[in-house]
């Protein structure tokens, strides 16, 4: 009975302490405001202050707690359902020029209304493009579904200037990118998000790909962040018997204390099943992996997964604002917490760090297999994922593709069908003539290393005495732009294939292609 009353009084006194602590620093915070308010020299800015306060103090937490206004509820819906009110099409902005279409998306308004990559958008809505930035731009193209939007178009081949007038339509970007046979046997499901009704979705196509003739499955998870953890405990049911457990839920909370079974009857339970996760999956892809891997349905192949380990939900705050909110740590069948970083103890400097191996703990598949936690979803088969020169990402992620991609349409009014399409020597060697107009940063992975080793040995006085050394090293780094495209020639041809073969054929095309050099994936069918 002492031992009792005292576990009360303690707890009752560290609610209490909780709840005096919070009370405190409301109050403060209060006091500060108004004292602000009265005495401050200017204007307080008190929107951009008490967001500023929100975003700081919510970051003490963990980046997934977030406070979202009534006024960014269109992110929101975005960000649960990727859905929006527009017309379809993804933009390429400079703020001196024209609105350009990059990519109209299959069956969008923008498709629908005869929009293609290279049209440039004078006006929207009779508001010239020219001086706008590129999100100005967009949200001027976005709004409700049924509204219309009216565009003085250049178009790209004819060079017409022309009025076109688009109804807005819901677009959805789609879970599963692509799904289709990879041969005679082997069926392929590439899935990007876990938005409401993918699982139906994918019932629908594992359906489709059986009728087909499929005798083993590859899900491909690859850079997939996750979405609703219903739609992952769906999935799962497709595969294992019902009444399967499939994830827990642990929190703070009575209602936080889940155990989520499969609860309609599978599809197959006995299929062939190959998942392919990376770092880039997480949340409900891990949900999907570390219940099929425990429960011993899949092979998992691949890299190690993120590692998010953590359930969030939507809570309603005051003034139509929304909170999406921490509340559990989920757990796959076998025990496991997948999360690799642990937010609850931050270094002195704010970051965080990842859960050593070594304090990782041991659990079992339902056969007797030993998997881990602490960590991501660790492959059954590991399958290392290539590795790209500084030159191709600096091509990528410097617009130097896309802009070559839309100077090819330009010229070219059509391309053979995706299956018979290649970009040829003579592509390329166009490609490397455009490429020399460009200014991008060429330089070696190897060459940066060696101007920021130069810059630390000037720091240190010791560039001068080292001078003969460095002018040879720098010699023998050297490389021209030219030069260095064409040792890249075969990393770089598959991404100016597939983005040329999605403007023209949409984005099922470009999974196509890149499919054709997916290396890793071939390994993975081949064991």
């Amino acid at each position: 009975m002492a031992a009792a009353m005292t576990f009360f009084v303690s707890v009752n006194a560290g609610a209490q302490s909780k709840s005096f602590k919070l009370g405190q620093w409301t109050e403060i915070r209060n006091s500060i405001i108004k004292e602000l308010n009265r005495s401050y020299v200017d204007t307080l800015p008190v929107d951009r202050m008490m967001r500023a306060g929100v975003d700081a103090m919510l970051e003490e937490l963990d980046p997934y707690t977030i406070y979202i206004p009534e006024e960014e509820n269109e992110d929101l819906q975005m960000m649960l359902s990727k859905t929006y009110g527009g017309i379809g099409a993804i933009i390429m902005k400079k703020k001196e020029d024209n609105v350009i279409i990059n990519e109209p998306y299959a069956g969008s308004p923008a498709q629908k209304y005869g929009l293609r990559c290279g049209d440039e958008i004078i006006a929207i809505d009779g508001f010239p493009t020219k001086g706008l930035e590129s999100k100005e731009s967009s949200d001027r193209m976005k709004g409700k579904p049924g509204t219309s939007v009216v565009f003085k178009v250049k178009k790209v081949h004819s060079g017409d200037t022309v009025d076109v007038t688009i109804i807005r339509e819901r677009i959805h970007f789609p879970d599963i990118e692509y799904a289709g046979m990879l041969d005679d046997t082997t069926g392929y499901i590439l899935q990007s998000g876990f938005t409401e009704n993918v699982s139906a979705e994918i019932k629908e196509k594992v359906l489709e790909l059986k009728g087909k003739g499929m005798k083993r499955l590859v899900l491909d998870l690859r850079s997939n962040g996750g979405g609703i953890m219903g739609e992952a405990i769906n999935i799962v049911s497709l595969f294992v018997p019902k009444g399967s457990l499939v994830v827990s839920s642990k929190g703070n909370t009575e209602e936080s204390l889940r155990k989520f079974h499969t609860t309609t009857d599978p599809i197959d339970t006995e299929i062939p099943i190959i998942v392919m996760i990376d770092s880039g999956s997480a949340s409900s892809s891990e949900i999907v992996a570390g219940a099929l891997q425990d429960l011993d349905r899949a092979v998992i192949m691949g890299k190690r997964s993120y590692g998010k380990g953590l359930v969030q939900s939507i809570r309603p705050v005051a003034y139509n604002g929304q909170m999406k909110v921490t509340t559990a740590k989920y757990y796959t069948p076998s025990g496991r917490c997948v999360q690799a970083i642990d937010y609850t103890h931050k270094n002195e400097d704010g970051s965080v760090g990842h859960i050593p191996d070594s304090l990782t703990k041991e659990f079992k598949t339902v056969k007797g297999r030993i998997v881990r936690d602490g960590g991501g979803i660790t492959p059954d088969i590991e399958i290392d994922t290539p590795d790209y020169s500084r030159l191709v990402y600096s091509l990528v992620f410097g617009g130097v593709l896309d802009q070559y991609v839309i100077d090819y349409s330009r010229r070219h009014e059509s391309i053979p069908a995706v299956d018979d399409y290649h970009f040829t020597d003579e592509d390329f060697e166009d490609f490397i003539e455009f490429a020399k107009t460009q200014d991008f940063d060429y330089r070696s992975s190897a060459r940066t290393y060696y101007d920021q080793m130069k810059k630390e040995l000037e720091k240190d006085g010791l560039a001068e005495s080292m001078k003969p050394e460095l002018e040879a090293l720098e010699k023998a780094l050297e490389m021209d732009k030219e030069r260095f495209i064409r040792l890249k020639k075969d990393e770089i041809i598959p991404f100016i294939e597939e983005e040329i073969a999605t403007r023209y054929w949409f984005q099922e095309a470009g999974v196509k292609v890149r499919l054709r050099y997916d290396r890793q994936l071939k390994e993975a069918l081949s064991r």
